[in-house]
C-alpha cells in the first residue's frame, strides 16, 4: 500500500490478516502539529481505531457490551500502553495500523500494534486491555471471543 493511496477493496473496518487485523488510515491537518507532523498523543488515537476495528471484525461490537448480552454491562479498559516513536508520520500520508493479539489471560489481553507509512515503522506499541464488570471489577473473557482473539503465528 502506498503512503499516499490507499486500496480501496478493503472496507472502513480494515481486513483480518493472518496475524491479526490490518487498518489503513490517512492522516488529517486535525491530527498534526503546527509543523505538520502527527502530534504524540494522536498516535493513540491511530491504535484505538486499530484495536476497534479488530474487534468489530472478530465480532465484538462496543454496542453489545454496553447493551448486557454476556449477562452484564462490559467494558474495555486499557491497563498498560507501552510506546516507541520511531518516525514521524506527517499531514496526508496513509498509514497502517498492525494489530495482532500475543496472549490472552483470564480478564486481560495483551496486544502489539505498528503504525507503517509502506514498509516504514513509525511507531510500535505493546497494549495490556482488560474487560470489566459494571462495578469496575475484571471480568473474564467470554467463551466466545476466545477464538477471535487467540494468538495467530506470523
Amino acid at each position: 500500500m502506498s503512503g499516499k493511496a490507499g486500496n480501496p477493496s478493503v472496507g472502513l473496518a480494515g481486513e483480518l490478516t493472518s496475524f491479526g487485523h490490518r487498518l489503513a488510515a490517512r492522516v488529517y491537518f486535525a491530527d498534526t502539529d503546527f509543523t505538520g507532523v502527527v502530534y504524540h498523543a494522536r498516535y493513540l488515537e491511530f491504535l484505538e481505531r486499530g484495536r476497534s476495528d479488530f474487534l468489530r471484525l472478530a465480532g465484538v461490537h462496543h454496542t453489545e457490551l454496553a447493551d448486557g448480552k454476556h449477562g452484564e454491562t462490559l467494558a474495555w479498559v486499557v491497563r498498560r500502553m507501552e510506546i516507541d516513536f520511531r518516525q514521524p508520520a506527517r499531514i496526508d500520508d496513509i498509514v497502517t495500523i498492525e494489530t495482532r493479539t500475543e496472549a490472552i489471560s483470564g480478564a486481560r489481553i495483551f496486544m502489539a500494534q505498528r503504525l507503517l507509512r509502506d514498509e516504514d515503522v513509525l511507531v510500535e506499541a505493546k497494549v495490556e486491555a482488560a474487560i470489566i464488570g459494571s462495578g469496575g471489577k475484571p471480568r473474564r473473557f467470554p467463551k466466545e471471543w476466545l477464538a477471535a482473539f487467540a494468538p495467530k503465528s506470523g
